[in-house]
């Protein structure tokens, strides 16, 4: 499955954003290619959500700029073309599947039909009528990925989307995000399993705010001499280093 011939989907140019007097990133340009499925992967603490938050314009920043589908992020007219899933789910605990979905659909004006679509789409359909907080953290996270197709939206952010799922819902997931693609939307996936690497047709490796890597897994096997994708990112915190 090879991405895409357009213009970036996502551009970020020397962003900088400080937290108190920590600065978690120091200046970071990158791009995400339209019609990708784009892996943003790198261990817990080195900016991946903050990156996230920054695309999807709910992040104070302190420097440099993000385009989004060619408008500044956070602009009003993005808000119905991105679907953003954070590591929190993001649904109310106190209402059952359908209704938060039913909720959602409402705010985002389509129609009935997007709930079941969505419902099926996660595996979520016997679970129409449990409430939120009877579920396991896997399948709350999953209501919060549905309530993000919703929209069909052009731009999916995830974070993190697969923590806490069995091996056969995770390939499902994956599955669905490159049929996504497919019908033109494009996904930024944030990750620390270095396996879901292999899934991605691009990488963005991020450590401690520091971009190591932007290129495809078997370009970034081409240039350490690794094969398994774990001791390439070691070696290219070696290099980096």
């Amino acid at each position: 499955m090879t991405p895409t011939e357009e213009p970036a989907a996502i551009q970020v140019m020397d962003l900088r954003v400080e937290r108190g007097d920590t600065v978690v990133l120091p200046g970071l340009s990158c791009d995400v290619e339209a019609g990708s499925v784009t892996g943003l992967l790198g261990p817990s603490g080195s900016g991946k959500s903050t990156l996230l938050r920054a695309i999807v314009g709910v992040q104070k920043v302190a420097g440099g700029s993000v385009d989004v589908l060619g408008q500044p992020a956070g602009s009003a007219d993005l808000r119905s073309r991105i679907g953003y899933m954070t590591q929190a789910p993001s649904v109310y605990g106190d209402l059952t599947v359908g209704e938060n979905l039913l909720f959602f659909a409402r705010v985002l004006q389509v129609s009935q039909a997007a709930v079941d679509r969505v419902l099926a789409e996660v595996s979520l359909e016997e679970f129409r009528g449990r409430l939120v907080n009877r579920l396991s953290g896997g399948q709350r996270a999953r209501v919060s990925l549905a309530a993000a197709l919703l929209a069909k939206p052009d731009l999916l952010v995830l974070d993190e989307p697969t923590v806490g799922l069995d091996p056969v819902l995770r390939r499902d997931l994956w599955e669905l995000f490159h049929r996504l693609t497919q019908r033109g939307a494009t996904l930024l996936v944030s990750s620390h399993v270095m396996d879901e690497a292999d899934r991605c047709h691009t990488l963005l490796l991020l450590r401690e705010g520091t971009l190591l890597a932007h290129a495809t897994p078997a370009e970034l096997r081409q240039r350490t001499g690794q094969d398994n994708l774990e001791d390439v990112f070691l070696r290219l915190i070696e290099e980096h280093a």
